[in-house]
């Protein structure tokens, strides 16, 4: 069920990162990694146990590794997520048990709310239901998706119930009010899910379309937190992730603009429980957040938060007030690079040693920082998923089709002696149009990488449209291969 010591996860798309002490968790466009060795090598759980399914969350709790998974799917020409339910294993991934996606029967049109009998809107199918966010209290797994909202299961997945939160025009709900409104997804913005943070049995928050939400008393009254019901807000009311750092017990999240005007993109924290924020990375699309604890565990004398966007990877050691963005992510060794400005998740562990494991996942690759000391200071690995070369014959592009907008795209290769290189590329017609290496010194017996950015010779991006590489390599045939680039 799985393919034991890989030097790299499954796929280049690390959609989340989970880290508890050495074990490293990734949920990957193509199934789940898992390394235990802080990532020297990597057991992959793909096709064999995930089909072809991705991963969109990933859980541990009590042992016990969970995983939601999900597709994509063209519908009129527009591509929505769809809902394949959730894994989890016992025994460290050797077994794997599977649930079924949570979904309403067509009878589900009535809520028990406390004293009242809410109409509702089930959600009957997958599409647009797969599982953003879980998160865990005591016996308890709570799942977040955007069609299906918040459930909770306390039978490991056989049944679960749905979580009713305000409607967008109230601002808390308790079981005693006398309520009227209708449970829907598809009217109400905060009926729909994307994140999910337990404090304790007693303390959730839930980030949605709609705001931030919170529960005191184990997921039954909640309060709404919005940019416009607050003195000092949110920023937005769209709350992609939600994360806890345990020095402060301050809240971060990452709130986009989602439909009020005065909404922007930022990212919002919390360090009173939700009655007041403060917003940082003002434009920014925070997608998660990592925190460097210093200091000894359960006395921590401060913490650095590591927020990964779309635009670039930034960290803060004075609680937002100046953030620095990371240098360009270089592999030490093999002088390998994260060609893109996309990233998706990040988290922090740390080893043994006293040393800390920066850990940082994007839409092309992912990357461990080894921090002894510093800021951004210390040696970098770069992992990126590719398949094996089985001669000096082959060579081939990804990730392809490819966008010179954010991303870079590597053209693999191997020699099998040392070798001078030169690697171009050519439109449909065969003319040059940029030489990417020229008469470069490649080592024996080795895979190599080399960057196209999409750019001819005089530095101007390319147009959509089919290109070719030559690779000439020493004594040996040229090799060539197509890229497609799309933007």
């Amino acid at each position: 069920l799985s393919k034991i010591s890989d030097q790299n996860p499954l796929s280049n798309t690390i959609e989340k990162i989970l880290v508890n002490n050495n074990l490293i968790l990734l949920a990957t466009s193509k199934g789940l990694s898992k390394s235990q060795d802080y990532g020297d090598s990597w057991i992959n759980y793909g096709s064999a146990v995930f089909k072809d399914e991705g991963v969109s969350a990933v859980g541990y709790n009590n042992g016990i590794i969970w995983a939601a998974t999900w597709h994509p799917q063209n519908v009129s020409g527009s591509i929505i997520g769809v809902g394949s339910g959730l894994k989890y294993s016992g025994d460290n991934g050797t077994t794997w048990t599977s649930v079924d996606q949570p979904v309403d029967s067509k009878t589900d049109t009535i809520l028990v709310y406390g004293s009242n009998q809410l109409r509702a809107n089930p959600t009957t199918v997958p599409q647009e239901n797969f599982i953003y966010n879980m998160a865990f209290t005591t016996n308890t797994i709570w799942i977040a998706s955007r069609a299906g909202g918040v459930r909770k299961s306390t039978d490991m997945g056989k049944t679960w119930k749905k979580i009713i939160l305000p409607p967008d025009n109230l601002n808390s709900i308790k079981p005693n009010d006398q309520l009227t409104f209708k449970y829907d997804p598809a009217v109400n913005l905060n009926h729909r899910a994307f994140s999910i943070l337990t404090i304790d049995d007693n303390t959730i928050y839930v980030g949605t379309a709609g705001g931030v939400n919170k529960s005191t008393d184990g997921g039954i009254s909640w309060n709404k937190f919005t940019k416009t019901n607050q003195t000092n807000s949110i920023s937005g009311n769209y709350i992609w992730a939600l994360q806890k750092n345990v020095f402060d017990n301050s809240i971060w999240a990452a709130t986009w603009k989602a439909e009020g005007q005065s909404e922007f993109w930022a990212v919002s924290v919390t360090r009173d429980g939700g009655m007041n924020w403060e917003n940082y990375l003002s434009g920014e699309k925070a997608r998660d957040f990592g925190f460097k604890y210093l200091g000894a565990p359960g006395n921590y004398s401060g913490a650095e938060i590591i927020a990964p966007t779309e635009s670039g990877v930034y960290r803060t050691s004075n609680n937002g007030n100046t953030w620095i963005a990371a240098p360009e992510i270089l592999d030490d060794n093999t002088k390998i690079s994260i060609n893109t400005k996309q990233f998706l998740a990040a988290k922090v562990n740390r080893r043994t040693d006293n040393s800390s494991d920066i850990w940082i996942g994007s839409n092309n690759g992912l990357a461990r920082l080894n921090e002894t000391s510093g800021f951004w200071s210390g040696k970098w690995k770069v992992y990126l998923a590719s398949e094996k070369l089985v001669s000096v014959s082959e060579s081939y592009a990804f990730p392809n089709p490819f966008s010179p907008n954010s991303e870079r795209v590597n053209i693999k290769y191997m020699t099998s002696d040392a070798a001078i290189v030169t690697v171009r590329i050519f439109d449909f017609g065969m003319n040059l149009v940029r030489t990417v290496v020229q008469n470069a010194s490649r080592s024996a017996n080795s895979e190599h990488l080399e960057l196209w950015d999409g750019k001819n010779e005089s530095g101007k991006t390319v147009p959509n449209g089919v290109y070719f590489y030559r690779i000439d390599a020493g004594s040996s045939a040229p090799m060539f291969g197509k890229i497609v680039v799309l933007m």
